[in-house]
């Protein structure tokens, strides 16, 4: 069980309760400083000076105060006008990291809610209750106010308790609504006081769901990355010089020395490197250390970013002591949707990059002379048309990644009034770069599909062929799901066999077993 202390939150361990569903607990210590914030709201409902998010208004309306005998009608009036997302809904993981994140958040004890809300959440995770979360509409600041709102709606009520404003949620493999979910699962729902609606729906908090998991999901790719460009290297009889440590070292960047030790041990002992007269390749080859690696610098950077926002107080106003309620803005989501923005062009460029070596695979002047298309042989083309249309679907992902790499962070509209006059669109961000990150598993996985089949050939016309310690297991795994066809067939399930080697991360424990 993973002990939630508002502090050490890990985006692995997002990944074991969002992903594989592992419960959670509540420290000891932050359940004490929970407690303790409640009662700072407590004394300033008491004196009955006006406070932001305890009895005001919200946004453009902070300055109308609001009497302590309507604190309830606030807290609900803020849920229920503000659950206006649209869209498709967000997958369950996402919902599961985003409330996890959220439980993380008010555990740090600077939120001012009850014990009892923040013991809903942990409940609904650990029995499954999966609100349900429209994937459009927040801009990010003031946090994924719409999202959220939503996700309160399933835990909270009013006195009247209707069942037709209570949301949405999964729960058993059944769609119902938020009420009738919460009753099957035994979770009470509660009726929000005091600072509690705005706890539950300030900050960045999907933002940074979707974020964590693909920071989680790139580093994987990026793995990937390496293992089908060295299998395109050993199809291609490339040069293996141009992974010199002695070159990368040169230039310093520490992602770039990493791919290329990695090529290095990914394919050593082949055969196929280094044997023709050539004396150089292709920047799709031989420069793959200078994108590659530049791309795990950029994942480094954005998961150190996304684990201090995930562990990280984002609501407003803070507590932090007896009358001190403090104003601020930590709601924006800017952190997140910058990084979001360059981790999303970083992994367009591992896309790009990946489908020009499927375009030198299969063009038949570019291939080291392997059949055109990669059909099984030379007199074969025409009849069959081998890994024409594959090519095609890579190219259309890269260009739809291209467009969706276009920073959405630096886009602002002004809202409430101009309150609220730069917004972040980090939640647009996350979901871009999430769309980015599925693109390019389809990428890597046409270009292993593809390096496969000219691996394939080079074997079966080179008699004693050897290939690397890392890509020959990857080869095997790939060969163990979807067998070498030699005329035209359905390239299309396979493809997405290949894609589920990847997703599951079978090939990536192959390649490390071998070595």
């Amino acid at each position: 069980m993973i002990v939630i202390d508002g502090k050490s939150l890990s985006i692995q361990e997002i990944r074991q309760v969002a992903v594989k569903g592992e419960e959670i607990s509540l420290s000891r210590e932050s359940a004490a400083k929970i407690q303790q914030s409640r009662k700072w709201v407590e004394e300033i409902i008491n004196r009955g000076d006006p406070v932001y998010g305890i009895n005001t208004g919200f946004g453009i309306f902070a300055d109308r105060q609001i009497s302590s005998h309507e604190s309830r009608l606030l807290n609900r009036n803020l849920i229920l006008s503000h659950a206006v997302g649209t869209g498709d809904p967000l997958p369950r993981e996402v919902v599961r990291a985003a409330m996890l994140i959220r439980v993380n958040t008010l555990a740090k004890g600077f939120s001012g809610v009850r014990l009892l809300l923040i013991e809903t959440l942990l409940e609904m995770l650990n029995r499954g209750i999966h609100p349900v979360i429209p994937s459009q509409g927040s801009l990010g600041s003031s946090g994924d106010l719409a999202p959220l709102s939503h996700l309160a709606l399933v835990l909270s009520t009013d006195e009247e308790d209707l069942d037709q404003l209570s949301g949405f949620a999964e729960y058993g493999g059944e769609l119902t609504s938020g009420k009738e979910a919460m009753n099957k699962a035994g979770i009470p729902r509660i009726i929000l006081e005091a600072k509690e609606g705005i706890a539950l729906n300030n900050g960045a908090t999907f933002s940074a769901a979707i974020a964590a998991l693909a920071c989680i999901d790139a580093e994987n790719l990026l793995s990937i990355a390496e293992i089908s460009l060295s299998m395109s290297l050993e199809a291609l009889l490339s040069i293996s010089s141009a992974f010199d440590p002695r070159i990368h070292e040169s230039r310093q960047h520490p992602g770039q020395i990493t791919v290329a030790e990695r090529v290095r041990e990914l394919t050593r002992g082949s055969s196929l490197l280094d044997s023709t007269n050539r004396v150089q390749d292709a920047y799709s080859l031989r420069c793959s250390p200078q994108v590659h690696g530049p791309a795990r610098e950029t994942l480094t950077f954005a998961t150190g970013v996304i684990s201090r926002e995930i562990n990280a107080a984002t609501d407003n106003p803070l507590l932090f002591g007896e009358g001190e309620a403090i104003s601020g803005g930590n709601f924006h989501g800017e952190p997140v949707g910058l990084v979001m923005d360059y981790l999303g062009i970083a992994m367009t460029e591992i896309a790009g990059i990946a489908e020009r070596r499927v375009f030198r695979l299969t063009d038949g002047k570019l291939n080291e002379n392997l059949p055109s298309m990669l059909v099984d042989q030379h007199e074969n083309a025409g009849l069959n048309s081998g890994m024409m249309m594959p090519q095609y679907t890579a190219a259309s992902l890269v260009l739809e990644s291209r467009s969706l790499a276009t920073p959405d962070s630096t886009y602002s509209l002004p809202t409430s009034a101009a309150q609220e006059d730069h917004n972040a669109n980090s939640m647009t961000a996350a979901r871009h770069t999430r769309q980015i990150i599925a693109n390019t598993a389809h990428v890597l996985a046409i270009e292993l599909y593809t390096a496969a089949r000219a691996l394939d050939i080079r074997i079966r016309d080179i008699p004693h062929t050897k290939l690397g310690i890392g890509t020959s297991a990857a080869f095997r795994c790939i060969r163990d799901v979807v067998p070498y066809q030699a005329g035209d067939a359905l390239w299309g399930p396979e493809i997405d066999a290949v894609r589920e080697l990847i997703i599951t991360r079978e090939i990536s424990s192959a390649v490390e077993e071998a070595e």
